[in-house]
């Protein structure tokens, strides 16, 4: 299966935004309302304001080029508790972050996976997994870290065993939770999101899938 990653700007630049929204209505995303909510309401103007950037998935379905699905990234302010970390991965978020003794943690600022999701409009999740959508994010951090350096990248998700063990089985380590603000109680379950952690710096980029990026 081949892939094509296009740049949620570039799209909007080529079609204008009107056009592009018609295109972003074809992304139905039940099992998630947030992302469906995300793409189809904040992603353009997110890029338009420069707080994040959103990455169309393009695959090929019954002879059509279809969104597969999307990912969002972002740089974001957190903090990472001392006590979660193995005394080796401290020495080495050191040279990222400030060590803050009254709070026994590290303010840092990292990458963040602000949105992830398939499309699941007329079976096309069917064209991609979630693993390779994962990685296809984690590819692009990892392009962006190496022209200016870093090494770790984080997300939040719902507290849910299948969304924990999934990001676990991709790498990602759970290291404390965000208490959802107002706005996010309508398209998100629970009072708040739990915050995972993954270590870029020994990751292989994608190559068990061919793509394309644009």
């Amino acid at each position: 299966m081949a892939y094509q990653i296009i740049n949620l700007k570039d799209i909007y630049n080529e079609l204008g935004e009107n056009n592009t929204k018609e295109l972003l209505k074809e992304f139905s995303c039940p099992i998630n309302k947030d992302v469906e909510y995300f793409i189809k309401n904040r992603a353009i103007e997110f890029s338009k304001q420069d707080i994040s950037r959103t990455y169309i998935v393009m695959s090929s379905y019954k002879q059509k080029n279809v969104i597969a699905g999307y990912f969002a990234i972002t740089n974001k302010s957190t903090i990472i508790k001392k006590f979660i970390l193995s005394k080796t991965k401290r020495k080495r978020l050191l040279r990222f972050a400030n060590y803050d003794e009254d709070i026994k943690g590290y303010h840092i600022a990292l990458p963040l996976i602000g949105q992830i999701g398939k499309n699941f409009y007329n079976n096309y999740n069917e064209t991609i997994t979630g693993d390779i959508l994962l990685k296809f994010a984690c590819n692009k951090i990892k392009e962006i870290q190496n022209a200016i350096g870093g090494r770790y990248v984080f997300l939040e998700c719902e507290d849910s065993p299948k969304l924990v063990e999934f990001y676990e089985s991709n790498g990602f380590v759970c290291f404390g939770k965000r208490n959802l603000e107002k706005d996010e109680r309508e398209t998100n379950k629970g009072d708040y999101l739990l915050q995972m952690l993954k270590d870029l710096s020994e990751y292989n980029n994608l190559s068990d899938a061919a793509y394309l990026r644009a």
